[in-house]
């Protein structure tokens, strides 16, 4: 799909790259961890942490899922996917959605709560702290990744800090992946800057 303001600018010419340093540095930012979701007769899920808010008007994220994935192939006929934002208790359910072994279909959701987004039925995973409903809306090559661009049609979220008062009543921290792990510990928030 391309896009109005699409412009392919020219790669550069690739230099000697050691692959697994560059994945060492790449691993050096620390990134939340998500389970992208789709329904259907190809029902599947999939641990994330390539995901990005894109837009609030219109409201757009975007997910990177490499193109040898499962979960590619099972989004390509898929018109909506979810995005499930995990919280830090759940390091299993990034485990599980990881796991190339877990059962295909309906049946690999048995092993986590979750329950169908009230907009199009994709399965949102229970406790996390944000649940995105999309519908595709463009998807852009990323070398050995698609980067797939989700307009989001339903989204809930666990309370959190109050915009207003700047007070922080998350129960949970976010799970964050940093150096090739999950990290349980979570980060309190600062004061809000004035």
């Amino acid at each position: 799909m391309t896009g109005p303001r699409e412009t392919a600018l020219p790669l550069p010419a690739p230099r000697g790259t050691d692959e697994k340093d560059l994945r060492h540095a790449f691993a050096e930012f620390a990134t939340g961890v998500t389970v992208v979701t789709v329904g259907g007769s190809s029902a599947r899920g999939m641990t994330a942490n390539s995901f990005s808010s894109v837009s609030l008007h219109p409201p757009l994220l975007l997910v990177c899922v490499h193109n040898d994935a499962v979960m590619r192939r099972a989004l390509h006929p898929a018109r909506h996917f979810g995005v499930s934002v995990l919280s830090a208790g759940q390091a299993a359910v990034a485990r599980h959605f990881a796991d190339n072994s877990r059962p295909v279909g309906l049946q690999q959701f048995d092993a986590v709560g979750w329950s169908p987004g009230a907009a199009t039925s994709v399965p949102l995973i229970d406790g996390a702290l944000a649940r995105f409903e999309c519908e595709k809306w463009r998807a852009y090559d990323g070398g050995d990744h698609t980067i797939l661009v989700g307009a989001v049609v339903g989204w809930s979220r666990s309370p959190g800090l109050d915009p207003e008062s700047g007070r922080d009543e998350a129960t949970e921290d976010a799970l964050l992946y940093f150096r090739g792990r999950f990290r349980e510990h979570g980060l309190r928030a600062q004061e809000p800057s004035r």
